[in-house]
């Protein structure tokens, strides 16, 4: 989940800010948001949904966790320094995550906290997630503006991975992990690997969020 566009070498931050100078400005009008300095949403759903259940499986980086990970090469090294990165984070091998350039990541906060959210996919759509208090039954429902539609506020080229074990074995690990298969590019799948689970995640990047 790097935040160099390897194409033209536009940082995708000061294409957000254009883009929310030219098309967020409806989104940022709305009284109660400010914006914030780029967060990092893990969603599953239908890309076609504009609402749904289940965002108690959504998680959150407070930062871009790409340049804060672990390419699969130094696994090894992760591995020899008890599984905590350079970065401070320690990596759980029963729940570990990749990007779409062979980076381990740091895992997200689950669940994402509920409230009103201002995302994007960096393309052509802003909109105000809500995500609302987990109910009895332990479901958070989840809503977009009218008219869109999880794509379109789909960060396409970034990609997020959860692995777990698929068996209750040490099988599942990352020196597993199909290098040749990095980079993925936008709208694969991320590889599948030997004695994991996968799950995809869809990323949204939220740049403003409702006041408190």
């Amino acid at each position: 989940m790097k935040m160099l566009n390897s194409s033209n070498h536009t940082h995708p931050a000061i294409k957000l800010l254009i883009m929310m100078l030219v098309m967020g400005q409806s989104a940022f009008a709305q009284t109660g948001f400010k914006h914030i300095p780029v967060e990092y949403i893990v969603a599953l759903g239908d890309p076609g949904a504009n609402s749904g259940s289940g965002a108690q499986w959504w998680g959150l980086w407070n930062q871009d966790p790409g340049p804060r990970g672990c390419l699969l090469e130094n696994y090894g090294k992760l591995k020899a320094a008890g599984g905590v990165a350079p970065a401070q984070w320690t990596f759980d091998n029963k729940d570990w995550w990749l990007e779409e350039h062979g980076s381990i990541m740091e895992k997200p906060t689950f669940p994402l906290p509920s409230g009103q959210y201002v995302v994007t996919g960096g393309r052509e759509v802003t909109s105000v997630l809500t995500v609302y208090p987990m109910d009895k039954d332990g479901v958070q429902h989840w809503q977009l503006g009218q008219g869109v539609n999880l794509y379109d506020v789909t960060h396409l080229p970034c990609h997020a991975a959860r692995y777990t074990p698929a068996t209750n074995d040490n099988s599942c690990t990352p020196a597993m992990a199909p290098s040749s298969a990095f980079p993925v590019a936008p709208g694969v799948p991320m590889p599948s690997i030997k004695g994991c689970k996968k799950q995809d995640y869809a990323v949204l990047f939220v740049i403003g969020k409702a006041q408190n």
